[in-house]
């Protein structure tokens, strides 16, 4: 129970075979609580067509759903669009409002609409927009999102902060990233300078790590082929990582009292270690 009467923030849950969740249910395990955060309609997105609306609310219901499925109906639920200051902002003063402060947050966030239907567009032709999307909710949104948490006063001292990237950030994979890899290895030199900074205000720990390729999620299925999770598989010596590994790794930066920060980790089977 080594997160008894800790509150952490968790991002990213899409359905119950997120990452996020896997963190979630662990944290939970360990005694401490969680505020899930997804992406739905709020007030602050203007001129949405009705089909954008209809996909954020189908998308809100799915991951409130499973939040409450598999954590608990007392689970709190927030709408969180990372790309917009005001909802940011919003959910800052829900937190106030409910007198809770949190103890650090799971980063599970990430965006790119250059890849569709598991085809990624050329670097040559990703345009200025595009990039600066992927950049803003990917790796951007790691700065902005605990600025307003801190200057809320809504992070407590001696806090930890988690991320999660992959090995695309540092190397040319065997299956394309481009656009997204320069925006996770944004995220990365974010956690390293995030970590000099904030333990020096708060004593607050900011760790990032790169995992297994991983079909589960939305997002893994979005962008991968069965075949290139077999190959990472095959490569690294104690073979891909499961979800549950990732879970522990970061319970184990999340637990009180830890000194380990600016650290990019690997949970990946050893893949990182090959040629």
């Amino acid at each position: 129970m080594m997160l008894k009467g800790k509150t952490y923030l968790i991002t990213g849950i899409a359905d119950k075979h997120s990452l996020a969740m896997y963190v979630a249910k662990k944290i939970k395990e360990n005694g401490g609580d969680v505020i899930c955060t997804g992406l739905g309609v709020s007030q602050f997105h203007e001129n949405l067509s009705d089909k954008a609306k209809s996909f954020l609310n189908q998308n809100y219901k799915d991951f409130q759903d499973s939040v409450h499925q598999e954590l608990g109906k007392e689970t709190i639920t927030e709408i969180l669009d990372v790309s917009l200051d005001e909802s940011i902002e919003e959910f800052c003063s829900t937190l106030k409002s409910k007198q809770i402060k949190v103890d650090g947050f799971l980063h599970a966030i990430a965006m790119d609409k250059t890849i569709r239907n598991k085809v990624v567009k050329p670097l040559l032709d990703v345009s200025f927009k595009e990039f600066c999307d992927t950049m803003e909710v990917s790796a951007f949104s790691l700065i902005s999102l605990t600025s307003h948490l801190f200057k809320n006063n809504l992070l407590n001292a001696d806090a930890s902060i988690c991320s999660l990237s992959y090995i695309a950030a540092a190397k040319v994979t065997f299956h394309p990233y481009r656009n997204i890899s320069i925006a996770k290895a944004a995220l990365e030199r974010i956690t390293v300078e995030l970590a000099d900074e904030m333990g020096r205000k708060n004593g607050t720990r900011v760790n990032c790590i790169r995992f297994s390729p991983y079909m589960g999620s939305k997002a893994g299925n979005a962008t991968l082929n069965q075949k290139d999770v077999e190959i990472a598989h095959r490569k690294s010596p104690l073979g891909n990582a499961l979800p549950e590994d990732l879970a522990y790794e970061v319970l184990n930066l999340l637990r009180p009292n830890g000194r380990t920060t600016g650290e990019i980790r690997h949970v990946d089977g050893g893949y990182n270690i090959m040629g």
